[in-house]
């Protein structure tokens, strides 16, 4: 048996969503997390403190000089996350780096050509290809057991005011639901259909030029799939999966859905499928392995998926009008 070896984690921005993926590492065997960096030396602190961390650095630079560090997750806003990404692998460093991995095709190419030159392991960090509800989903549509699967209703809509000038509606920081919650049905619809045939998108846009909601349909040869992200109403987030004898209905938050449902006619079975911790350890878990066989790309989430989920956004985005400034 392959003995996994045990990976020192470094953080690179303690903020809210590094918060929530520490608390995950803790629970994975073989995963160490040792070292967190902030452009804020007090912020460090105060995370490695509230998480168990060994050392806290002031500056992102001296924890990917850390030579005992293995691999770094990027945390930041979309919008650096091919910077810090590319330092990270160049400094020797595996990645996982939150998604959407770039903000656009061009970035994600980068990125991976980093990840091959530097033969060092690069992950967009789609947690929720790992959740044991949607792996086990997967396999029941291979197994057919609700016919042909022909249609997918998803979506990610809650109801937040965000502050003008918080994250979701500032521009430079590539805010908007579409790259932070529209990733999500998106990955899902590609996830069941493969690549998509035709796009059709819309959106609605806040005085900022964010996307406050933005809908897509996705046309297959076999199906279409109808996609939905915002933060102006609250939907009930239970993805639907359709087929020719029945249909599939991941629990409530599919996204770290805990069960599903199979319902055929008049009948109904649920399954129950308690997620570890948060629901990151499972990513974790994938990158260890990875790692371990020295591999560069999951086999579960490749390069080659990261390419072809930016190019259905960036066609998405560009029939919206929807640009970033960095992109220029």
């Amino acid at each position: 048996m392959l003995e996994k070896k045990k990976l020192n984690w470094g953080i690179l921005g303690p903020g809210k969503i590094s918060k929530k993926f520490a608390q995950d590492v803790n629970l994975v065997d073989n995963a160490v997390l040792y070292a967190v960096g902030s452009r804020s030396e007090e912020r460090a602190k105060k995370f490695a403190q509230a998480y168990h961390v060994e050392k806290a650095y002031g500056s992102y630079e001296d924890l990917l000089n850390d030579p005992d560090v293995d691999i770094i997750y990027i945390g930041t806003p979309h919008n650096s996350h091919k910077q810090y990404a590319i330092a990270a692998m160049n400094a020797g460093k595996h990645v996982l780096c939150e998604k959407p991995l770039g903000l656009n095709l061009d970035e994600v190419k980068e990125m991976i050509d980093a990840s091959k030159s530097n033969q060092v392991f690069l992950m967009e960090a789609l947690w929720s290809r790992f959740n044991p509800t949607i792996v086990e989903v997967l396999g029941k549509l291979k197994e057919g057991v609700i016919g042909e699967v022909n249609y997918v209703n998803v979506d990610f809509s809650v109801y937040r005011d965000f502050p003008v000038e918080g994250r979701m509606l500032n521009m430079d920081l590539a805010g908007g639901s579409l790259l932070d919650m529209g990733i999500y049905p998106v990955f899902l619809a590609y996830l069941v259909f493969g690549y998509p045939e035709q796009i059709l998108a819309a959106s609605r846009f806040h005085e900022t030029g964010a996307d406050m909601q933005t809908a897509a349909i996705l046309k297959y040869k076999h199906g279409i799939a109808n996609l939905l992200s915002g933060f102006s109403s609250q939907s009930d987030m239970v993805a639907k999966i359709h087929g020719t004898q029945g249909r599939i209905l991941l629990n409530r938050r599919w996204h770290q859905a805990d069960g599903y449902k199979i319902v055929n006619d008049q009948d109904e079975t649920s399954f129950q499928l308690p997620i570890k911790g948060i629901g990151y350890t499972y990513e974790i878990e994938e990158c260890i392995d990875c790692i371990s066989r020295g591999l560069i790309e999951s086999p579960k989430w490749s390069h080659q998926n990261s390419v072809d989920l930016i190019k259905i956004m960036d066609e998405i985005r560009k029939q919206v009008g929807l640009k970033y400034p960095s992109e220029g």
